[in-house]
């Protein structure tokens, strides 16, 4: 709502208003019915009828008081110095500069005030009634209404204050959740690429052999059909599991463990490959750390069939609690494309940041022996 803008006024508003403006003008006719039963000695009528005037005008001039709090305020402040009748406009006044201003304001204005009630005491003095009580009756009339100004002011600003704050507990709630949507879709695209990559190179292997080998005895076409076909039935099972946690929590997405490992390997050699496993596990390995260790070894199985097809591959993982898992993987020189080098695509890099999740550290490299290898050093807890 614009302020001191009549025609914009809400019901709420018009109501607040209307009632400030009828206890300003109450207060004024209480104070001339009063002034009307026992006049002050030596005060002409004319400075009465002024005074009731200044009096009206002043009741008016709250209507202004949503735009021009301060302004209004100090001016009813200086006008009752000398005017009775503008004593309930002027509390209105300091009221409304209380509401809507900083305190620092409405304490200057309260101030101000009882500078000019104490000239009011002095130029209006009671012949029964001493100065100072009448003046503390003032000083307690004005201080109900700033301190209740007051109040409502902080307790508007409380308001403002929690609904800022619900806001941006709102904004960092969505910031998070858009993180954890984020950290979702990553262990998603780690999980799809680990797991399809080693199915289809599998396949890709196989197939590649019935193509450069058309002549093939038909034991060996069928026995390359078949892991064919178990590859691809794997791995849309695979692709299923990971398509169907999307709609599931990142934590119930399917995870391997160390114990696999065998099994991981039985497969390779029944893709082809020689792979000489020695696992020398002291202990049940954690799963982070186990769940690490695998995706490790399978990460670098496809990476040796897909580039050192036909080398010797040697898989060494061990460890014990309180020290590290260690992992190493390693092959000789390609048998049947020499000189084909691994190079740093999505797979290493995924294997680093999984490496770095656990703290552990993570090699790989040409070997001396003219293949490659890759190592990683994951920690153990006691």
């Amino acid at each position: 709502m614009g302020r001191g803008s009549l025609w914009r006024r809400g019901l709420r508003d018009w109501i607040v208003d209307t009632a400030l403006f009828l206890f300003a003008a109450s207060f004024g006719v209480l104070a001339a019915a009063e002034r009307l039963e026992t006049p002050p000695m030596g005060v002409p009528a004319w400075l009465f009828h002024l005074d009731q005037i200044i009096g009206v005008l002043a009741c008016a001039a709250l209507w202004t008081r949503r735009r021009w709090p301060v302004e209004l305020a100090v001016a009813l402040v200086a006008v009752s110095a000398f005017s009775e009748l503008a004593a309930g406009a002027m509390l209105v006044a300091l009221f409304t500069v209380a509401v809507h201003r900083s305190p620092r304001t409405s304490m200057a204005v309260f101030g101000l005030s009882l500078l000019t009630g104490l000239i009011y005491v002095v130029l209006h003095p009671e012949p029964d009634m001493s100065p100072l009580p009448l003046w503390l009756f003032g000083v307690a009339l004005q201080g109900a209404a700033a301190g209740w100004g007051l109040t409502i002011h902080h307790r508007r600003r409380l308001v403002l204050s929690l609904r800022d704050r619900a806001a941006r507990a709102e904004t960092e709630a969505r910031l998070r959740a858009e993180q954890a949507q984020l950290q979702a879709r990553e262990t998603i695209a780690r999980e799809m690429h680990d797991v399809l990559g080693h199915r289809l190179s599998l396949l890709s292997v196989h197939a590649g052999a019935l193509e450069f080998h058309p002549d093939a005895p038909p034991e060996d076409i069928a026995r390359a059909a078949k892991v064919i076909r178990e590859s691809a039935h794997q791995a849309l099972q695979d692709l299923r599991e990971v398509i169907g946690v999307l709609r599931a929590p990142v934590g119930e997405l399917p995870q391997p463990t160390l114990a696999g490992l065998r099994e991981l390997v039985v497969e390779s050699r029944r893709a082809g490959m020689r792979v000489d496993l020695c696992a020398e596990l002291e202990g049940d390995v954690p799963d982070r750390v186990g769940r690490t260790a695998y995706r490790i070894v399978q990460e670098a199985l496809t990476n040796a069939r897909k580039h050192a097809p036909g080398a010797e591959v040697s898989v060494r993982v061990g460890g014990a609690p309180g020290r590290e898992v260690t992992v190493e993987v390693a092959n000789t020189a390609p048998a049947l494309r020499p000189g084909s080098a691994v190079q740093r695509g999505q797979g290493l890099i995924g294997l680093a940041e999984r490496v770095a999740l656990v703290d552990g550290r993570l090699e790989y490299g040409p070997a001396a022996s003219g293949g490659w290898r890759l190592a990683a050093w994951l920690p153990w807890p006691p």
